[in-house]
């Protein structure tokens, strides 16, 4: 699969860095709109990319969308965390929208891909304290009573559940030996009798949530797919929320790149540049090569799904993934060594880097598992 971009995506690429620049092109500006770097959301400068038809990438036009496939999407993801947008909700509303899109009755599709385009937040409810990596081990469970679901458990590290309006919820509607079998998911609103939410605090602010679900009484419609279902639907979207995230890394990863280019070139040391030390320019000429062959991974990925919309590749989506969050991290991590104090100092955007970066081989499957799912695919 080529991945040269056409002129149109090349467009709209150069669309979202003039827009980073205008919006966020100083540190104090940034520094306003995240109120003081705690919040990774801001909802002024979401709407102005939905109003722009951004956030709708990736969507059909008759739910709202302005089309587009995976490859936009990741143009938007890399880009836009490349220039430092605030707009920490359209991941999660982006994993929402993909069993919608592929479950969801028509009704549903109009409804929510809808507000998803146009700028709502979404939350997706998988995680709980004993289902983090071994997923299908949930217990938050739903019974079935007159007509509607009754659902009670508890949910932990759920980004965006705080700014959004619904959550995806998935859960156990039937018990049974097959732990895979027997998962359901319920669209749940947030502010539902019975739902409670609260903020974990994190180094840099708050963006996860605990829920606690307490008798919360949902209507059949509510249902998206099939009953005791869930987990075959899950695994037809979990390539779209790797993709994602490993575009996301890689804006990263290319922003924290030219941060330290940047740096050493001015910072002197012993009467130079530090940049002009063989030490520095061969660790970064290394991670030059890292960011490259990273993008081209990710977007090769991207055509592979936007030739084969319908096809599972868990083999390619964990590779980007796991690329994408371990060179991410690396090269944060370099960036915090070669700036020395100043890497670490919160006067500088680096350390906001690594702690996103660090985490990113942590959530959507850690890279553990991502090694696991790509190791089997080969038979082991």
């Amino acid at each position: 699969m080529p991945v040269a971009l056409t002129d149109e995506q090349r467009n709209f690429r150069d669309a979202i860095r003039a827009f980073a620049l205008r919006e966020l092109g100083t540190r104090e500006r940034r520094c306003e709109l995240t109120a003081g770097f705690t919040r990774h959301h801001n909802e002024e400068i979401y709407r102005a990319m939905a109003d722009n038809g951004w956030i709708g990438v990736g969507i059909p036009e008759q739910y709202g969308g302005s089309g587009g496939g995976t490859v936009e999407m990741c143009v938007l993801l890399e880009e836009a965390t490349y220039g430092r947008v605030p707009f920490a909700g359209y991941g999660t509303s982006r994993i929402v929208a993909g069993p919608f899109e592929r479950f969801g009755t028509e009704a549903q599709k109009h409804e929510v891909l809808t507000a998803i385009a146009s700028g709502a937040v979404e939350a997706i409810a998988m995680s709980e304290p004993e289902a983090g990596s071994d997923v299908a081990n949930i217990k938050t469970f739903a019974d079935r009573r007159n007509g509607s679901f009754v659902v009670n458990g508890h949910k932990t590290w759920i980004s965006n559940a705080h700014l959004a309006a619904h959550m995806l919820v998935v859960l156990r509607t039937t018990r049974t030996d097959n732990k895979h079998e027997g998962l359901t998911m319920l669209w749940v609103p947030t502010d539902a009798v019975g739902v409670e939410i609260r903020p974990i605090e994190l180094m840099g602010g708050a963006e996860v949530n605990d829920i606690y679900l307490t008798d919360v009484e949902v209507p059949a419609n509510a249902l998206v797919g099939q009953v005791d279902q869930a987990w075959t639907q899950l695994m037809s979207g979990l390539n779209g929320e790797r993709l994602i995230l490993a575009s996301v890394m890689l804006g990263l990863a290319r922003r924290a790149f030219d941060d330290i280019v940047a740096y050493v070139k001015e910072r002197r040391q012993f009467g130079r540049p530090i940049g002009s030390f063989q030490a520095l320019r061969h660790r970064i000429a290394d991670l030059a090569v890292e960011i490259e062959a990273t993008k081209l991974l990710v977007y090769d990925v991207a055509a592979t799904i936007d030739g084969d919309p319908r096809g599972m590749f868990p083999r390619e989506a964990s590779m980007a993934k796991l690329k994408a969050t371990e060179v991410a991290k690396r090269t944060a991590l370099e960036g915090m060594q070669m700036m020395g104090g100043y890497g670490y100092a919160s006067e500088y955007d680096m350390e906001g880097a690594v702690r996103s970066a660090l985490v990113s081989t942590i959530y959507g499957g850690t890279s553990e598992i991502q090694r696991e799912i790509i190791s089997k695919t080969y038979g082991l």
